[in-house]
């Protein structure tokens, strides 16, 4: 009986890791190709070839196409949130430079050949239904950049942190959309950090920070 149990033991933890690993394949390969060619245009058949497993695998671990949609975005919002913290971290305590060096650091990643705007903005445009569990996830990432925006636009000194908050959400905003119609590293991209210290100083009632 022993035996027995063990065996059993070890079959559920290869299970579990065997769908662990289903899971993250189909994940990565859903993000690639959603995020280059669009979730509407990117059916599940093309997701498990991508992922090299079968239908059955992927109907294991997501209930449905948009069940994988939101993991999707849910993994794009981490990606996110990482991105942005570690922008910050390189100036702890300077809320001014922070918010600098974000725009910087934006800009990079919307000047490489193989940017494609933000993935919750693509997103967003596929799917108008704003009760979609896809839009939901859009707005709650929406949600917390405008909450950690108006955190470092207090922290920055601004007069009114909300308004500026307002801005620089525009800008970031034009960011994605000029990757897409100007081309990456267009002169609308280079020119955002300047425009982002620009509004800080101004709304900061002093000189840009050099």
């Amino acid at each position: 009986m022993a035996t027995s149990d063990t065996a059993k033991r070890a079959s559920n933890r290869r299970s579990q890791t065997a769908g662990s690993d289903a899971q993250q394949h189909l994940l990565r390969a859903a993000a690639d190709l959603f995020y280059k060619e669009g979730v509407r245009a990117v059916g599940v058949d093309a997701v498990v070839e991508r992922a090299g497993v079968n239908k059955m695998s992927l109907y294991r671990q997501f209930s449905s196409k948009d069940d994988l949609v939101v993991a999707y975005l849910e993994q794009s919002d981490e990606q996110f949130f990482r991105r942005l913290n570690e922008s910050l971290a390189k100036h702890p305590g300077d809320a001014r430079k922070q918010i600098g060096q974000y725009f910087e650091d934006l800009a990079g990643r919307a000047s490489k050949d193989d940017y494609r705007g933000c993935p919750f903005v693509n997103v967003s445009a596929e799917f108008p239904d704003p009760a979609h569990p896809a839009r939901v996830c859009v707005l709650n990432n929406k949600t917390k950049l405008m909450q950690r925006l108006n955190e470092l636009c207090t922290a920055a000194g601004a007069r009114d942190p909300g308004e500026l908050a307002n801005a620089l959400a525009l800008l970031i905003e034009g960011i994605y959309a000029s990757s897409q119609t100007y081309g990456p590293g267009c002169g609308p991209i280079r020119i955002a950090p300047r425009i982002a210290e620009q509004l800080v100083a101004q709304a900061c009632g002093d000189a840009p920070v050099k």
